[in-house]
């Protein structure tokens, strides 16, 4: 098994890293067919052969650089969309900083079309390519067999996962942990390729872990909040033994300040750059029926503390009359023609720029909740309160990698997890990520009316 896995690893680099050297090949064409003799015609550049070689080399880590960060070097573990979009991403990326770097060592804007053409051959070939890799990977290596162990709750909503990746995974037998531990300790004997523990006590998952590390078994876990908790934890050595810390504030000083800036320059400039799509967008709004452009509603920040969130109105004037909060639904008739288009690209969220302007909100965070949402949440879930110990955000770590109906309870360890892993860095990746999510449909998805949320009727 773990010369297989090896092999496997071994596999996606490879097939990662052809790719990227095609990629970095089309653009090497285009550098000497087009941008080179221009910069030597007019003056600007005379290279010797190393020269080139550091612009070609500068290309490809910009390219490997945003290809690690959207995830293009996960063939095989993410879905082939997934991977075409992340590989996309990141040759936008790459290919309009060195359109720039080409820019200004010509001192004028250059000629834009030898670079669209470098992106339209790249992408091009990325469609082929994803498809021919997955294609390969699938084939070499067939679905890993998986061994479910459970409690008591219902297991539907994870099988369904796993059930979604069909070529990735096989579940071949699920147990209730009631059965006993011994009897699941006999089962995960029987050469399954992975162990799920999904939501059993801390004490059965805790020697089931150690039984199967012990057998190098691959094992996924749910993490309970607790788990997560530790996870941010610092490691301490102050003593003879391992002390971990979890402090009583989310974000250092200097990370609030830095925080605070990127938020500032960040929404200034894209108000300005969505200032045309903004107005065309209130336009028509109020073309379709007269209503009121925006939308406000009062939502809790960090500390709970409450504010007027920003929205472009995308559902009818008369959407909650009875008074009523509810979460959007899968084919919610309140929606309008117009919302459905602004809520689908996310252009209803760009009011929200001027909330960050404001400091109610930051980029990156946890979504802010009405108020009378928190506390039916809280009923359910009384951790719930730990989200609010940072500001809220206009996306965050479950928008980028959940969805739109991603339950409640996945969605609370997904924001906790972005609180307690936090770093600047962590900020621009998100950012970075948020724009992929944008084109993907599942992410906008609303919530099915057979799923679970904490939220309650309201007689």
């Amino acid at each position: 098994m773990k010369r297989v896995e090896a092999l496997k690893r071994f596999v996606i680099l490879q097939l990662s890293f052809i790719g990227l050297i095609v990629h970095t090949a089309i653009y090497a064409y285009f550098w000497f067919e087009a941008y080179y003799p221009y910069l030597k015609t007019h003056g600007k550049a005379n290279f010797f052969f190393r020269g080139h070689v550091l612009i070609i080399l500068i290309y490809f880590v910009l390219l490997f650089f945003f290809a690690s960060t959207y995830g293009v070097l996960k063939i095989g573990y993410l879905k082939p969309t997934d991977v075409f979009l992340s590989e996309f991403f990141a040759l936008l990326f790459a290919n309009v900083i060195s359109y720039f770097q080409i820019s200004l060592m010509a001192n004028w804007v250059v000629k834009v079309r030898p670079i669209a053409l470098t992106m339209l051959i790249q992408t091009a070939f990325s469609i082929v390519w994803v498809f021919v890799c997955n294609t390969f990977y699938y084939k070499a290596f067939p679905p890993r067999s998986i061994l479910i162990i459970h409690g008591e709750r219902p297991i539907d909503d994870i099988v369904a996962k796993f059930k979604s990746r069909r070529e990735k995974y096989k579940i071949s037998k699920s147990m209730n942990i009631a059965e006993g531990v011994e009897a699941v300790r006999k089962e995960i004997t029987n050469g399954y390729g992975a162990v799920v523990l999904w939501d059993i006590p801390v004490a059965d998952r805790n020697y089931l872990l150690k039984y199967c590390y012990s057998r190098a078994v691959r094992v996924y876990m749910m993490p309970k909040i607790s788990d997560v908790l530790v996870k941010g934890a610092d490691q301490l050595h102050l003593f003879d033994t391992p002390i971990y810390l979890t402090r009583e504030y989310a974000l250092k000083i200097e990370q609030r300040i830095a925080k605070r800036l990127i938020d500032l320059v960040c929404s200034l400039l894209l108000l300005v750059i969505a200032s045309p799509v903004m107005l065309l967008t209130a336009i028509a709004i109020k073309v379709y029926d007269g209503g009121p452009v925006f939308y406000k509603q009062i939502r809790c920040t960090m500390g709970r503390r409450e504010f007027y969130i920003l929205k472009f109105r995308s559902m009818r004037v008369d959407a909650e009359k009875d008074g009523v909060a509810r979460l959007a639904a899968k084919n919610d008739s309140r929606i309008t023609p117009v919302g459905r288009f602004i809520r689908a690209t996310r252009i209803d969220e760009l009011p929200q720029l001027l909330n960050i302007l404001r400091g109610d909100m930051s980029f990156i965070g946890p979504r802010p909740e009405r108020p009378e949402i928190i506390d039916q949440y809280m009923e359910e879930m009384p951790e719930f309160a730990f989200r609010m110990k940072v500001k809220a955000g206009l996306a965050g770590y479950a928008q980028v990698y959940g969805k739109y109906n991603t339950t409640p309870y996945d969605k609370l360890k997904l924001d906790l997890t972005y609180i307690e892993q936090y770093s600047v860095w962590l900020d621009l990746k998100l950012m970075l990520l948020t724009l992929k999510i944008l084109i993907k449909p599942e992410s906008t998805e609303g919530v099915d009316s057979t799923q679970t949320t904490a939220l309650k009727e309201t007689k």
